[in-house]
């Protein structure tokens, strides 16, 4: 039977970001377990743009052990985000993860398990709907890789900034608020196609419940922030567990 894990929003922010150290100590933490599929669900990073030196540079400790872990035969899915964009050309083609701009479902043990940033779950948030479609329209596929380096780094601050004051300042709404529309969304996903797990991340509140749709039940988790408290998901052969990411490098 495999094991997989599930981590989003670090929000890693440079090389000297406590974040970072401790990331770095998940992966460890994975070779070192022999887990087969590592999910990384959005926003591992606080920005990161296609292929450009600025960030396979700052962040080179991760790229070498992620593609120590491709090598090892440890299935990595890199899912983008509103903050790590373009990823495919390099994680992907270069390093040798998958990458998924949308949903995607894989069979888990003997669970079938939908797995989503989570930034399309609120379909009346027109203004982040217009933003996700122009940041990943061609032409700005096009600057994120051919412009100079100092600027895309600096366009890309700008927005990570601008992102986040989105989303604390005009955006503000309470957790029992948000859980509403995780709930909402996770109940149409399901009436689209029916699953037994579903894990989000995107909206920085963690939430794990069990949910029922006529007479079929699923798991509705959301992986939350490292900005608050690092956990992760892990599924096992028999368990689906919200963790702490301190207790799992322990093992």
């Amino acid at each position: 039977m495999s094991r997989a894990v599930f981590v989003s929003d670090i929000h890693i922010s440079s090389a000297q970001d406590p974040k970072y150290q401790k990331f770095l100590r998940f992966l460890d933490a994975c070779i070192r377990q022999r887990v087969q599929d590592v999910f990384l669900v959005g926003d591992i990073f606080d920005l990161w743009i296609a292929d450009r030196a600025f960030f396979t540079r700052q962040y080179n400790e991760a790229v070498v052990k992620i593609r120590q872990m491709v090598t090892l035969g440890i299935r990595v899915h890199y899912f983008e985000g509103n903050h790590d964009l373009d990823l495919r050309v390099f994680w992907q083609h270069q390093v040798g993860a998958s990458v998924y701009s949308d949903a995607a479902f894989f069979q888990i043990n003997n669970m079938f398990v939908r797995v989503e940033h989570g930034d399309m779950m609120d379909p009346e948030d027109k203004g982040y709907l217009f933003l996700r479609r122009v940041l990943r329209s061609p032409i700005i596929v096009f600057l994120g890789r051919y412009v100079p380096g100092f600027v895309v780094n600096w366009i890309g601050r700008k927005a990570s900034v601008m992102s986040r004051d989105y989303t604390t300042d005009v955006k503000t709404v309470t957790d029992e608020e948000v859980r509403a529309k995780i709930l909402k969304h996770a109940c149409d996903a399901f009436g689209e196609t029916p699953f037994d797990v579903i894990v989000s991340g995107h909206v920085h509140v963690a939430e794990d419940s069990l949910e029922k749709v006529g007479l079929r039940e699923f798991r509705n988790v959301n992986l939350g922030t490292w900005l608050k408290k690092p956990i992760l998901l892990d599924i096992r052969e028999k368990s689906v567990e919200l963790r702490a990411i301190e207790e799992f490098l322990d093992e």
